[in-house]
């Protein structure tokens, strides 16, 4: 699965009964991701911005994409950075959902 099919797909409702991701299979789709890493049950990254209003913008587009996935990630922003963080709480793990994500993350940020 390269980043460009994974930024394509959307994501499916996930209310457990699957079990996560191997760490194996992650690993090989974090390759596709760069700078994005595990990060506890979960993978995370860290954007750096020019400044505060690039940080917030970027936020904003982040929660589009969010809504429009129905999948919403943890996010901490600071003046010059955001911290995003996606798992899917129904598995205690990670899911397709969350690399699709992250792909559609990094396809925003490529624009």
């Amino acid at each position: 699965m390269s980043t460009c099919t994974l930024g394509d797909r959307h994501c499916q409702a996930c209310e457990g009964g699957i079990a996560p991701l191997s760490a194996a299979a992650v690993r090989d789709q974090l390759a596709n991701l760069p700078g994005w890493e595990v990060d506890g049950n979960g993978i995370g990254k860290t954007f750096v911005f020019a400044n505060h209003y690039q940080a917030l913008a970027f936020v904003n587009a982040l929660a589009w994409i969010s809504h429009r996935e129905d999948h919403h990630p943890e996010t901490r922003v600071g003046y010059r950075e955001v911290r995003v963080h996606y798992s899917t709480h129904a598995i205690d793990g990670l899911s397709d959902n969350d690399l699709i994500c992250a792909a559609k993350v990094e396809k925003l940020m490529n624009l």
